[in-house]
């Protein structure tokens, strides 16, 4: 076999995948965004010398962002990410209070602006980690995040988008019609969903964007509350869907004895049968269509099992529901997309679970979604190989040989943008994503351990090839940290932001599609 020389450059793969150019797209196709943040430089990326020598006297890693000269650009976070394997943050109180668009220091007072707070009460809970409401109104513009776009003229538009009415530009309304109502199921009382709920929905300009309703309890999140110190913030108990307020945060409560003890971090069968309570009445006004998507927060899959639930999870529970015969576990971030073939599978049913037609099925799933979810026309896809070096030509198994590769000939055959199948390992090690729009991976943790090693806190796990919209955080209960105000809110409120983002999306990319028909 021909042995790699020391001075080749290290691509995907010794062989390059039969079919055209991975890095060709049509020309009159657009990059898409993972492509086009691939072809930018990379001289800002520290090398492993500007690594260790960033490296502080606390054993924490923070790079020198984009400066040249490695000095920290104003407002960034002081502190680094948390070693724990939950990467929840050790300390609430060393966050950044201030927007990163901040001065160096207040003018009145000549303390810097961006300081490490020492007492969360200090924060300023007006201020989300976010400013996207520019992005969410999907007027054309392409304003970066943070950007202040009170100066700026923007064309008369209509004040109706997806057919219905998105309210004034200074995101007040009251009614139905204003805004999308977003659902968002407790959980498990006892792990970290109330806390990281409540965290993200704190910031008021959340709700100019969408009418978040918690299906939960309102005296479980009291509880939370008190332990979080969020005593000064208001919720709204309404008792069905069609009594919510379009100008608050809403809370329905979903099951009727209201005296279990609260139990943070222990697992208990009350915690399992709450967490489906709140499911399923979630679900209900899903069905019928009170609900524009859900946002599921972490259940624990073995005390929710009962005689209503014997699923390994919400995905499963919900293609019940809604009588969906396939969806594809779609994780999701602005650098990475990941859809697995055989989901929640024990690894020693794998194989037999990796055939042609279901990775044929996994791929239209996959190609829809990108399609109709996320506004990308034509989409590149790279799908991942089950063995170690993706078989090594037949040597360390068959699978890429005999099923991988002739189905994807045929599907470039056929003019779509399929490539590979690439070593795992391999192609997460080069950044060889960043040249797609989304990775197909094989089983689950082929998929997610690389995922959630690039983007834990900001990941998304969103269910493709649903009738429905629906996301959830990409992390578990997290019972270690549960009730002690060290949750990181980032994974579910991107989950909030990207249910609105798709749900507004589908719906223009339905209006199109009908349009066209005519």
């Amino acid at each position: 076999m021909e042995q790699r020389q020391p001075n080749e450059p290290n691509d995907l793969r010794n062989d390059p995948p039969a079919g055209p150019d991975p890095e060709a797209r049509p020309d009159d196709t657009q990059p898409s965004q993972p492509q086009a943040e691939a072809e930018q430089p990379t001289g800002s990326q520290p090398g492993p010398t500007e690594r260790r020598e960033n490296r502080q006297p606390n054993g924490r890693n923070n790079p020198p962002g984009n400066r040249p000269d490695g000095q920290r650009p104003e407002g960034q976070r002081q502190n680094g990410p948390n070693p724990r394997d939950n990467r929840q943050r050790e300390n609430r109180n060393s966050r950044d209070a201030g927007p990163r668009d901040a001065k160096p220091q207040d003018e009145a007072t000549g303390q810097p602006e961006n300081r490490q707070r020492e007492n969360r009460n200090d924060r300023d809970r007006n201020n989300p980690p976010r400013e996207r409401e520019a992005q969410m109104e999907r007027d054309g513009s392409e304003m970066p995040r943070g950007a202040d776009t009170s100066g700026f003229d923007r064309p008369e538009r209509s004040s109706r988008q997806g057919g219905r009415d998105l309210g004034n530009e200074s995101g007040e309304s009251s009614g139905r019609e204003d805004r999308l109502v977003i659902g968002i199921s407790l959980g498990d009382y006892n792990g970290i969903g109330p806390e990281v709920i409540l965290k993200a929905l704190q910031y008021n300009r959340l709700q100019k964007i969408c009418t978040p309703v918690i299906y939960g309890s309102m005296r479980v999140l009291n509880r939370y509350r008190n332990l979080l110190n969020m005593k000064d913030w208001n919720l709204n108990g309404a008792p069905t869907i069609g009594q919510i307020s379009h100008k608050m945060t809403n809370v329905i409560t979903c099951w009727p004895d209201q005296n279990q003890d609260i139990q943070p971090g222990q697992v208990t069968p009350e915690a399992g049968q709450a967490a489906f309570a709140c499911l399923q009445r979630a679900v209900d006004d899903l069905k019928e269509g009170k609900l524009d998507a859900l946002v599921t927060a972490p259940i624990n899959k073995y005390n929710i099992q009962s005689e209503e639930f014997k699923f390994p999870g919400h995905t499963e529970y919900l293609a019940q529901e809604f009588g969906v015969p396939d969806n594809l576990m779609f994780m999701v971030s602005e650098t990475l997309r990941v859809g697995v073939v055989t989901g929640h599978v024990p690894l020693g049913r794998v194989r037999q679970n990796i055939t042609r037609d279901r990775i044929a099925q996994k791929l239209t799933l996959m190609m829809q979604s990108l399609k109709q979810d996320f506004g990308i026309e034509k989409p590149k896809i790279a799908v991942l190989g089950l063995n170690p070096h993706a078989g090594e030509e037949g040597l360390l198994g068959n699978e890429e040989q005999d099923i991988i590769k002739p189905l994807l000939a045929e599907w470039r055959n056929k003019g779509q943008l399929v490539f590979g199948p690439y070593p795992a390992d391999g192609f997460f090690g080069t950044r060889g994503y960043k040249k797609f729009d989304a990775v197909l991976a094989m089983y689950h943790d082929q998929g997610l351990i690389p995922f959630k090693s690039i983007a834990f806190e900001e990941g998304v796990n969103f269910t493709a090839g649903m009738p429905v919209v629906r996301t959830s955080p990409d992390h578990g209960t997290a019972y270690d940290i549960a009730g002690k105000d060290l949750a990181d809110e980032t994974s579910m409120l991107q989950a909030i932001y990207t249910a609105v983002d798709v749900a507004r999306q589908r719906r223009e990319y339905m209006e199109l599609e009908a349009g066209a028909l005519k």
